[in-house]
């Protein structure tokens, strides 16, 4: 079986330059490849085109490569809790394509499954449609979307083996899974590291074979976009 494991995350990153398309797994803060990203901040790589759910928030997640104005151009379906991302994207400073959240994620999946593109009745009649090829079945328009086209996708999982599989924990398991194999590389980040063989096969997400490096991450923060809780009674 494929070893798929590499040292650490400044090895995952090899190739990483300048221009590429990157999706980042994730939704808000949960799930997100915390090592990565911070890697390439630490790397200074610029003129990235990112696509994610959304760029977490100001000082932490894809907020952090936003702040340092590496990134040229968001895919995303949310702006999310980050200031910085609307204030980029208001001033024209930042590039961003604002997409339905379903379409974001079939258009990974596309990706993933080796299809071109798919029909969707989301958008239609919207700026959303505008030159975008539509056609009517059964009554109903659809508008064309297109797969991405990604250089790395990367992900974080709760648990992966040596050979690339993955299980993804709680609601974590949203666009992750979906950005396996999508991109010419995938780069899997998890908690927990363990030998093929020792997960069950019943539990896994995602097979190996959408995987081609996989990392055990380090000092993982899990921060909440959000805190919310119920008043001391």
């Amino acid at each position: 079986m494929i070893n798929k494991v590499v040292s650490d995350v400044n090895t995952a990153c090899e190739g990483v330059k300048n221009g590429m398309t990157l999706m980042f797994g994730g939704f808000g803060l949960s799930g997100i490849p915390e090592n990565a990203i911070a890697e390439l901040v630490k790397r200074g790589i610029g003129d990235l085109t990112c696509i994610s759910n959304n760029a977490g928030v100001d000082d932490f997640g894809l907020g952090l490569l936003l702040h340092k104005k590496q990134i040229k151009k968001m895919i995303s379906s949310y702006v999310g809790e980050n200031a910085e991302f609307e204030r980029q994207m208001l001033s024209n400073e930042l590039d961003v394509e604002l997409i339905p959240q379903g379409t974001l994620a079939q258009r990974c999946q596309a990706a993933q499954a080796g299809f071109p593109a798919f029909y969707t009745p989301a958008g239609y009649g919207t700026e959303v449609a505008e030159g975008k090829e539509t056609r009517k079945f059964n009554d109903k328009w659809y508008v064309l979307e297109k797969a991405f086209e990604a250089d790395f996708a990367f992900v974080k999982a709760w648990k992966g083996d040596t050979a690339g599989n993955l299980i993804f924990k709680g609601t974590a398991r949203n666009f992750n899974p979906n950005m396996c194999g999508a991109a010419k590389i995938t780069v899997a980040e998890v908690e927990e590291l363990v030998p093929a063989g020792e997960l069950d096969p019943n539990q896994i997400h995602i097979p190996g074979i959408f995987v081609q490096r996989i990392f055990q991450g380090e000092k993982y923060e899990k921060r909440i976009e959000q805190l919310t809780v119920r008043k001391r009674m």
